[in-house]
This record gives structure tokens, C-alpha cells and sequence, in this order.
């Protein structure tokens, strides 16, 4: 593993007086798929945000690098699709295009670099033919796309992705998972992603953190998603299976 770009030592993450998430202590390496897995409202979301320096910790230190090429350690972020305001009438260009602000500073209107480079991400994304479409108008796997786009257009490091399959039949599902795995193995992205479906982790990420009762529990996808470690950390009946190479969790 190469060097980490994350680091948690000892953080207490929370709103107000309220602690949601407590004593964590692991990192995230450069290169790494790291899976971060729990049900709704167990604190996935509370824990990117620690990641994207949106929420402070009430205790401890989250330690940040960057790679040996970089200045700085630069994120790009997908969040859930219903979190997108979309009351503004934009095209898929335009959301893709605010994946530039930061880059740009505060007052700077894109220039011709900026769109070439928003219309490249959509081409990675596999939508450059719907640059002109209106976003409110694409279907949730084309919004998910459009998404990961802007993401992109921020030339991140490190891309975190909140639920990106989250209300995708199968099919979509799938598709946005080799999108993800191809930005992650070809571009060699350093990704983060929280889901609450077990079964997606189990087959892309190398290391997952779960979410359990305020705690995490972090190591290795094989080690943790195992039958014995599953009843133990949910106490209940887990089967765990390999089925045409794709390990499926029940």
C-alpha cells in the first residue's frame, strides 16, 4: 500500500453536543478502494463529511496528505442524487461545470479550458452526447453519471461517492459500479465509497470500514465479510456465498 492520504486518530465526530461517531482510528491509503458500509442514519454521512473537512472533530485529529506530485491533497465528492438542488433549469454541462469552482476561485466564470475539461469528464463518464441535455430530464443512472462528471472536473485525488447506486434497478447498478471500478483501476483514483448494500463493497472494495452502534470496525473486505464476523458484529443469521465469481451476502 502506498502511502496515506487519510488519517484518523482518536476523532469524535458529531453535531452540537451530540457525538454521532466516536474514538475512530484508521487511514486511507493512496490507491485504495475503501469501502464504508452501515444502514441509514448509522453515520456514513457524518463520517465523508469529517473526510471533506466540512465537520470538525468534537475530539481528536483527521491528518491529510497529498500525493508527491501535488501541492495539496484535492477531493472531488459525488453525493446522493436527491441532495442535488435541481429547481434550476442547467444542462448537464453546466452541473459538470461547478466541479470547477474551487479550482477556479471566487468570481471566475469558467474559460474555454474549463468547459473542454467538463466535456472530457463527461466523455469519461459515458455521456458526453447529453452535455446539452437538460439534468432535471436524465434518467437516475444519467444523473448518477453527470455526477460523477463534476466530480472529475474538479482533477481529484481522491473521488468519495455517498449511496452512488442508491434507488438503481440491477442493471444501472451495475454499469455505475464498473464506471467507478474503471476510474478506480485505470486512472488509479484513490476511492471512498459509503453504501448500505453489503453486497456492493464485498465485490470492488479491498477494505471497508462498517458502522456499528457509533463505532467502526475496519480491515480487510475477505477478513470482515465473512460468515462468523457478519453474525457476530449484527447478531443475526448471515450466508455468505460465491456465486460465478461474485461474492453474495444474505
Amino acid at each position: 500500500m502506498e502511502a496515506n492520504l487519510v488519517e484518523f486518530k482518536e476523532v469524535d465526530l458529531g453535531y452540537g453536543l451530540k457525538t454521532v461517531l466516536s474514538h475512530l482510528n484508521f487511514s486511507i491509503g493512496e490507491g485504495e478502494f475503501f469501502g464504508i458500509v452501515g444502514p441509514n442514519g448509522s453515520g456514513k454521512t457524518t463520517l465523508l463529511r469529517g473526510i471533506l473537512k466540512i465537520l470538525r472533530p468534537q475530539k481528536g485529529q483527521i491528518l491529510f496528505a497529498h500525493p508527491k506530485e501535488a501541492k495539496e491533497l484535492t477531493l472531488g465528492y459525488v453525493p446522493q442524487e436527491r441532495e442535488v438542488d435541481q429547481i434550476f433549469p442547467l444542462s448537464a454541462l453546466e452541473v459538470v461545470l461547478m466541479g470547477r469552482t474551487k479550482a477556479l476561485g471566487p468570481w471566475k466564470r469558467p474559460g474555454k479550458g474549463d468547459r473542454e475539461l467538463a466535456l472530457r469528464s463527461l466523455a469519461h463518464a459515458g455521456i458526453a452526447h447529453l452535455a446539452e441535455a437538460p439534468f432535471q430530464e436524465l434518467s437516475g443512472g444519467q444523473k448518477q453519471r453527470v455526477l460523477i462528471a463534476r466530480a472529475l472536473a474538479a482533477e481529484p485525488h481522491v473521488l468519495i461517492l455517498d449511496e452512488p447506486t442508491s434507488g438503481m434497478d440491477l442493471a444501472s447498478e451495475r454499469n455505475i459500479m464498473e464506471l467507478i471500478k474503471a476510474l478506480h483501476e485505470e486512472d488509479r483514483l484513490t476511492l471512498i465509497m459509503a453504501t448500505h448494500n453489503l453486497n456492493l463493497v464485498a465485490n470492488y472494495a479491498k477494505r471497508i470500514a462498517i458502522v456499528n452502534e457509533g463505532r467502526l470496525v475496519v480491515g480487510e473486505t475477505k477478513a470482515i465479510l465473512s460468515e462468523e464476523g457478519l453474525r457476530k458484529l449484527y447478531g443475526m443469521s448471515v450466508y455468505v456465498r460465491d456465486v460465478e465469481g461474485k461474492r453474495i451476502i444474505v
